[in-house]
């Protein structure tokens, strides 16, 4: 017999038995003639009890116990699977021994092991700041970099710093709200438009002062260019500049051209500065910055982006099934909207939404029965995924929250 001590729980396996499995630890034990090699396999050697000993966990030993004795390995649910898996390593046991049933089952458990922990890291990473403090020590203006990071991207760190991150947010709506008064007719005469174009002028300097500051206080201009923030924080600022330009540059045409050319410019110019002004509204991106909610929000949405994408697939589905159906049904009735399957679409997207605005709607029995079955497969469609990302929503919020506030 082969005197096996597991963390201090004494085991006894038959020579015979362990040598059938060469391959393994106690296989070893038991084939090996030369102490030393023995030796090499255990922790420790009792001479005068002839007993090996091993500094292990010997409540999963008993699973490896039994398997010398039945030859099959059996996998409990309770177990942690990164253990489990350590010491059957350790031991020399392939998982191939265990029922297929417990395989399956534990191969499941550990792949949705590894899901939580990616996520937790990457959740860890949302918060985490580009830079930390202790990377400035040692640089050029290392001081006062670091004091300017701390004003910047460490709200928490002191009142200032605080008052800068409301501010921020501040100015954010105050754009937003300021972008919207200016499509109000009455805000278009001269004395309103003069005030919104101070008010773009003074949020565009804070936003620009932001991002130098931000620009200043980075270890890494690479990294620094690649993060999503500041990428947010660019496009903020950078419809003011284009619009002041483009401006300069019509300016510029008029002393140069002809007046028939002139006003072909001044309509293209005015295109093109409307689509940039248009550019000012990702601007409450910036939001995300300081809002958990938003933070988890996009989150969810890289976490699901395999759920979104399947349920916009269905969506296309329907809505080309629906139409193609409302045509067949519909296309000889007199004056019908459903002409052809592009012009049922319409029709498909709003029935499958379960909107139903009813500005298009079947005249015929057979078309109120296919738009029955549009709306009712809009139902269970928009069901399924709704309670999954909400779940999935609520958790990482959470999660992001109590990441905070122990940070």
């Amino acid at each position: 017999l082969l005197n096996i001590n597991v963390g201090g729980k004494l085991f006894q396996i038959a020579v015979k038995v362990a040598a059938r499995y060469p391959i393994t630890r106690l296989g070893k034990l038991a084939l090996y003639t030369d102490p030393m090699k023995k030796l090499q396999l255990c922790d420790d050697y009792s001479v005068q009890k002839n007993e090996y000993f091993f500094d292990r966990d010997p409540s999963i030993f008993h699973y490896i116990f039994h398997f010398y004795r039945s030859g099959v390995l059996w996998i409990m649910d309770e177990m942690c699977p990164s253990n489990f898996v350590e010491e059957i390593e350790y031991w020399g046991i392939q998982l191939k021994y265990s029922q297929r049933c417990c395989r399956i089952l534990f191969e499941e458990k550990q792949d949705e092991l590894n899901e939580y922990l990616k996520i937790q890291r990457e959740l860890e990473a949302e918060l985490e700041p580009l830079d930390s403090a202790q990377q400035f020590e040692g640089k050029f203006l290392g001081r006062f970099r670091k004091m300017i990071w701390n004003l910047i991207e460490n709200p928490y760190s002191s009142v200032p710093a605080k008052i800068i991150a409301v501010m921020s947010s501040f100015f954010v709506l105050i754009s937003i709200v300021g972008m919207t008064l200016s499509t109000v007719e009455e805000m278009k005469h001269k004395t309103g438009k003069m005030w919104m174009e101070q008010l773009e002028v003074i949020c565009a300097i804070f936003f620009t002062s932001e991002y130098l500051m931000r620009l200043i206080s980075s270890s890494s201009f690479k990294n620094f260019l690649r993060a999503a923030f500041n990428a947010v924080d660019l496009v903020a600022i950078l419809p003011f500049y284009i619009q002041i330009l483009f401006e300069n540059l019509g300016e510029a045409d008029t002393l140069y051209h002809e007046e028939l050319h002139k006003v072909e410019n001044v309509s293209k110019l005015g295109k093109v500065l409307k689509l940039i002004k248009l550019m000012r509204i990702f601007r409450i991106l910036k939001l995300a910055r300081h809002s958990t909610g938003l933070r988890a929000f996009g989150f969810t949405m890289r976490q699901c982006y395999q759920q979104v994408c399947c349920l916009f697939l269905f969506i296309a589905m329907g809505v080309f099934a629906f139409s193609a159906l409302m045509h067949s049904v519909e296309h000889d009735v007199p004056g019908t909207n459903f002409t052809s399957i592009p012009y049922a679409w319409w029709w498909a997207a709003v029935s499958l939404s379960t909107v139903g605005y009813g500005d298009t709607v079947p005249d015929t029995v057979l078309g109120r029965m296919v738009a029955f079955g549009c709306i009712s497969f809009g139902i269970i469609l928009n069901g399924m995924p709704i309670s999954i990302l909400y779940n999935k929503f609520s958790d990482y919020y959470a999660k992001l929250k109590a990441h905070e506030n122990e940070t």
